[in-house]
């Protein structure tokens, strides 16, 4: 003997086709009011998210221009003969980069044992970010070949 279920329909609420009064379906007040509640709670946080990632993209920015224009001032000042007759040189990088300065100071280096007169240079470069001073220092050592004693 074979017995016959009728099969029913289970009924599922769904938000996108709720049906009120008049047959017209929608969402009911307090679902749009709890959304806006959620939203008026999430946004802020979202917003200052994105203003601290931006802030941080910013600053590595101006940090990775910062060493690049360090590199090339260093090679610039080694290149030159001006670290051999002076222990302070300064300037900027205006006119392409005018926010940036620099200043070299170049001193003896102290663990020198060879005697070869080895000269510590030591490249600061400058620049303000979000009001707030910021530098980097970039350090070489170099030597005058020909001098000191050759031992």
């Amino acid at each position: 003997m074979i017995i016959a279920l009728p099969l029913t329909k289970t009924l599922t609420p769904s938000l996108s086709r709720r049906t009120g009064r008049g047959g017209k379906s929608g969402f009911t007040l307090i679902e749009v009011l709890v959304t806006l509640l959620l939203i008026g709670i999430v946004m802020p946080a979202i917003m200052h998210a994105i203003t601290i990632s931006s802030a941080a993209a910013g600053a590595a920015r101006h940090r990775n221009e910062a060493v690049e224009l360090a590199k090339s001032q260093l090679a610039t000042i080694i290149a030159g003969t001006q670290w051999q007759s002076t222990t302070n040189l300064s300037g900027d990088f205006s006119p392409d980069w005018p926010d940036y300065q620099w200043r070299a100071t170049v001193t003896p280096w102290n663990l020198d044992t060879s005697g070869m007169g080895i000269q510590q240079i030591d490249l600061t470069v400058s620049w303000t970010d979000r009001g707030h001073p910021q530098s980097l220092t970039l350090t070489t050592l170099a030597y005058l070949r020909g001098q000191g004693s050759t031992t």
